[in-house]
């Protein structure tokens, strides 16, 4: 079997996992959360979607990634 390319010895948080986790907790999180405000939003256009999308999502976004790093900072080993 060949050595692996690439290995990591993360000292500290592990950058990659609160990447990872920050993607699909604000997938699974986020989106039924941008939904419901949808619900009570005029949006004509595509245009006007994504934008409110993209308003409604980042700050969702940015707190579950603020969390996530917090958590990983607290447990980590």
């Amino acid at each position: 079997m060949p050595e692996p390319v690439e290995t990591t010895a993360p000292e500290g948080v592990d950058y990659g996992w609160v990447m990872q986790v920050t993607f699909v907790v604000t997938i699974l999180v986020g989106a039924p959360i941008v939904a419901v405000f949808s619900l009570s939003a005029d949006l004509p256009s595509w245009g006007a979607r994504a934008e409110f999308a993209i308003r409604v999502g980042a700050p969702i976004w940015f707190l579950t990634a603020i969390s996530v790093f917090a958590y990983a900072k607290r447990h980590q080993e």
